[in-house]
């Protein structure tokens, strides 16, 4: 039973986003995957006051706490550090700076002996001594400053099951994987990094530790008379996904949600093999695709049919980048801890094939009037399949399919660890097969990422004016957001994987400036409320 009102429960969950009984709400998932094992679940959103906070009284197991599906910090500020606008005609609401540490002291003050999870994209992404843009320091793991009993990071549905049983019978919560904890001592089978001391004092050692992240891994870091553990993630399959995503999810949403464009959107996969430099999902949601089935997905699709106010349009395919589904290993004899990066690997099936499948079957579902791709692809994969382009092209576009290709520079994008080489053969052949039905491509692009200097970005705005690339639909202020490959390098000047010095732009002063350079093209979007 999940309740907001009754006490006596096992887990009470505290997050820092409104409760939506939905598969892309974080906390919505957690405590539905809680209350199909039978835990009598809470939840407390949005919290303020020692009230609020009161309310439920004590789990019998544990208190759950996430900020939400975004890190507090880049919800509350600009890419300039200024305070975003709350508006009390939007839906955007301000929760508390640095909100997991927060809400857990706030915990601390009351149930002095209550077990405190923390968990969510927050957690995951500090669990380890990190750069933080808005100290312009290095913190130390949440873990210690949270004082929470264990951190779940990526995806944590197996993990909280695993606690949930082990507090139940009363066992210790060590070993656990897909988590962290504190421990004084350390075994063979756990690699150390650079320890929190020598991260903060050396800017080599930064990148070292950076480059030595992974959730494949047990690793390990040095703080006062402890270390953070780090347990290796969990193995996530189809057959997991399928009943995660199979659970009776009535997808009523709280009247401020943001998921109100999305209220019928279908989850297709996790992981993503892109390793952009500037994105995380890596080490959150891991670095290989696992895809829930078609037949799952399938069922799904025609549960939301008989859904009240369902009027017959998916609202969109959602994974990390929709065209991934499927994107799988064809070796028989490959190994989970294979180091190999899947984009640029002769065995990836890039085919579409099974993705394409999906989509003509689920075209043919009675009550079904359009499924939409609104959250954009990967353009230079699905170039490996020009038969998934014209698909999607004739049936699942709505005037304009996103596409990002971030910036045109070959340094810029070489150090965001992307490849625009087949831009131009995309957008020859999309536009080649869209005149008809006059769908077009909306653009994403990113500025002052580490080496994005103001030559750079002029370059890019006279490269977007030359090819009357009109229809941007936002362009970015690069953010160092813990734990990326481009936040090392924004901390440290460095190239983490040559050694190299990269120009870095620091003040705010040439980052307005290279703002203003792009808002002066027409029909631009900036991201950031400036």
């Amino acid at each position: 039973m999940i309740t907001k009102t009754e006490k006596n429960l096992d887990v009470i969950l505290i997050s820092g986003e409104y409760y939506d009984d939905h598969p892309l709400s974080p906390v919505g998932v957690i405590a539905k995957v809680l209350d199909a094992k039978g835990y009598r679940v809470g939840v407390i959103e949005k919290p303020e006051t020692t009230e609020q906070f009161t309310r439920l009284g004590a789990p019998r197991l544990c208190f759950g706490v996430s900020s939400g599906s975004i890190d507090s910090m880049v919800h509350n500020y600009t890419p300039l550090k200024r305070k975003r606008i709350e508006d009390e005609h939007s839906d955007v609401t301000r929760i508390p700076d640095r909100a997991v540490i927060y809400y857990c002291n706030k915990l601390k003050q009351s149930f002095k002996n209550s077990v405190i999870v923390i968990g969510g994209i927050e957690s995951s992404l500090r669990r380890f001594a990190h750069y933080d843009y808005w100290d312009n320091n290095i913190r130390r793991s949440i873990l210690l400053d949270s004082r929470a009993n264990i951190l779940v990071y990526g995806n944590g549905e197996k993990q909280i099951l695993e606690i949930a049983e082990r507090l139940k019978q009363s066992k210790d919560l060590d070993r656990i994987q897909g988590t962290c904890v504190l421990r004084k001592e350390l075994d063979d089978t756990i690699e150390v990094l650079p320890s929190f001391q020598e991260v903060t004092k050396d800017k080599q050692k930064f990148c070292e530790m950076q480059l030595r992240f992974s959730n494949e891994k047990n690793l390990a870091q040095e703080y006062v008379n402890s270390y953070v553990i780090q347990y290796q993630y969990p193995k996530y399959t189809t057959k997991d996904l399928d009943w995660i995503y199979s659970l009776h999810y009535t997808r009523k949403l709280h009247p401020k949600s943001l998921l109100k464009m999305g209220r019928f959107s279908v989850v297709l996969h996790r992981g993503c093999i892109g390793a952009c430099n500037f994105c995380s999902l890596s080490l959150h949601q891991g670095s290989r695709i696992i895809s829930r089935s078609e037949t799952n997905i399938l069922e799904e699709i025609r549960r939301l049919t008989t859904y009240p106010g369902f009027k017959g349009y998916i609202d969109d395919l959602v994974g990390p980048s929709s065209n991934m589904y499927a994107m799988v290993c064809t070796s028989p004899q490959i190994s989970p801890s294979c180091s190999k990066e899947c984009l640029q690997c002769p065995i990836l099936d890039k085919t579409h094939q099974r993705l394409i499948s999906l989509l003509r079957k689920a075209r043919q579902i009675p009550g079904v009037k359009k499924i939409f791709i609104r959250s954009g692809i990967r353009y230079d994969l699905a170039l490996e399949s020009r038969e998934y382009i014209k698909e999607i092209s004739d049936h699942h576009i709505s005037g304009c399919l996103k596409i990002a290709p971030e910036h045109f520079s070959n340094k810029i994008v070489q150090l965001m660890g992307k490849d625009n080489k087949r831009f131009d053969e995309f957008l020859s052949y999309f536009t080649a097969i869209n005149q008809r039905n006059k769908q077009g491509l909306r653009y994403y692009f990113m500025i002052g990422h580490p080496g994005d200097t103001l030559s750079e970005v002029i370059y890019l705005h006279d490269i977007i004016k030359k090819r009357h690339l009109e229809n941007i639909e936002q362009f970015q202020l690069f953010t160092p957001t813990p734990m990326t490959m481009s936040t090392c390098m924004y901390w440290t000047g460095l190239n983490p994987f040559t050694g190299q010095k990269i120009p870095v732009v620091y003040d705010y002063h040439t980052k307005k400036r290279l703002k203003r350079i792009m808002l002066s093209l027409p029909y631009q979007k900036s991201t950031e409320d400036d």
